[in-house]
């Protein structure tokens, strides 16, 4: 396990503002993943993408100090977080689970889940609506290897385990290499992260009509570091924001506002 002394060490601190005495009760510390276009590194070096630009205003406009660390895969950062190691997690769903152990600020963005398929299978699979079809028909299904994903996949998540349709993948770019080479047919993800991922490799994907979970995200702060202060804090920061509309125009900047769905046309791009 890092110690404390290398955790210091780990963070690099990328927003310090205003007066402390008034800022949140401590500097707080984040790491990463590769999740483009919300976080991604960039060509130098630095964490970059919509939810950073989103977090690094929110934290601005509070007067708070945030720090971001190098890039961990998902279930180590949930570890992590179970520890008080780190202090915030990004794209957030509230869940009564997650409040047991983390403050939620308010919504800053909207966060869709999809079904894809190949182009020339969605007639056959269209009509998929719940993840009892997919079960019961055992369609194999590629998916993130931890998240919220809705109570329906929840449900069901034991029993297409047990029957090995399940494909876990840790990022978005390893889940289209996967999906091209048919290790699966379904793909099942954010819908604006595999889309994204999907035009970079020129990969054709088609989504099915019915979502998996559409619903707001959030900043989601661990009970074990931070204060009921900060995320109050933190909220009349978003509330000041959404007013100026400058997490608006931030998020219009990557075509994303916050009460719409992203749904990605099945028109198959070219390959």
């Amino acid at each position: 396990m890092l110690n404390r002394s290398i955790l210091c060490s780990f963070f690099v601190t990328t927003a310090l503002l205003s007066l402390p005495a008034l800022g949140c009760s401590k500097p707080m510390k984040m790491t990463i993943e590769q999740w483009p276009p919300y976080i991604y590194t960039n060509a130098q070096g630095q964490a970059a993408g919509l939810d950073i630009e989103l977090v690094q205003a929110i934290f601005k406009e509070a007067g708070c100090t945030l720090e971001i660390g190098a890039e961990v895969p998902r279930k180590r950062r949930q570890y992590m977080f179970s520890k008080g190691e780190i202090d915030v997690m990004l794209a957030a769903s509230k869940t009564p689970e997650r409040e047991a152990f983390s403050y939620f600020t308010s919504p800053y963005r909207n966060e869709s889940v999809s079904l894809f398929t190949a182009p020339k299978k969605l007639e056959k699979y269209q009509d998929i609506d719940n993840f009892a079809t997919i079960l019961k028909q055992r369609i194999t299904l590629l998916a993130p290897n931890a998240g919220w994903y809705g109570e329906d996949y929840k449900t069901h998540y034991f029993w297409l385990n047990e029957a090995n349709l399940l494909s876990p993948f840790e990022s978005f770019a390893q889940a289209i290499k996967m999906f091209e080479v048919n290790r699966a047919e379904l793909l099942m993800g954010d819908t604006g992260a595999l889309v994204y991922e999907a035009k970079q490799k020129n990969v054709a994907l088609a989504a099915l009509p019915h979502l998996v979970h559409n619903d707001t995200v959030r900043l989601m702060l661990n009970k074990k570091s931070t204060t009921e202060a900060d995320v109050k804090r933190l909220n009349a920061a978003i509330a000041r924001l959404e007013k100026r509309g400058t997490l608006e125009k931030i998020r219009n900047q990557y075509g994303m506002s916050l009460s719409d769905t992203p749904r990605p046309s099945t028109e198959p791009t070219s390959k």
